[in-house]
């Protein structure tokens, strides 16, 4: 694991980590490089590996998600493609739900909505912060805002639809 004495360099200069992952689970800490500090949930999601890397962490104000989309996540226009903020997003409400409850969510994204507020580019820092807003035994109702540089890019609320963990 992990152990942050002092704060770690990060993506963001303008976020301060603190250490330990945000929920008890799947989460593999990140040691070196631009990410040193943050988590990847380390489960198995092939899509979502093929479209991030997508990372986690949390601060004084509580859980953050982290994502710097490169070429592959442009559309034919040169911003970042919808799908990939919206696959971004899904993963962010995902993190949201198993920080609310501290431990990861075994479920699937029953609904999702999302609001293209401004364009991405490739190469910018993405920051999701969000919160749990209602659900109870089954359902988690979650919203979020994907920021870049402080600017909104992206609105969105979900609901997760949980399922029993096998024994």
């Amino acid at each position: 694991m992990f152990c942050l004495t002092e704060p770690a360099p990060n993506p963001s200069p303008s976020v301060t980590l603190l250490p330990g992952s945000p929920f008890a689970g799947k989460a593999r800490a990140i040691e070196s490089g631009e990410w040193a500090g943050w988590y990847q949930w380390d489960g198995t999601d092939p899509f979502e590996e093929t479209s991030g890397p997508f990372y986690f962490a949390h601060d004084t104000t509580g859980l953050i998600t982290g994502f710097r989309p490169g070429a592959k996540n442009r559309n034919g226009h040169g911003m970042i493609h919808g799908g990939a903020l919206m696959t971004f997003a899904d993963f962010s409400l995902f993190m949201i739900a198993a920080t609310a409850q501290g431990e990861d969510v075994n479920g699937v994204t029953v609904t999702m909505t999302s609001e293209f507020l401004s364009p991405a580019q490739a190469g910018e820092l993405l920051i999701c912060r969000g919160e749990r807003t209602g659900g109870g035994r089954s359902l988690i109702i979650a919203r979020g805002v994907i920021t870049a540089d402080d600017r909104p890019v992206l609105g969105f609320s979900g609901v997760i639809r949980q399922f029993r963990k096998n024994a």
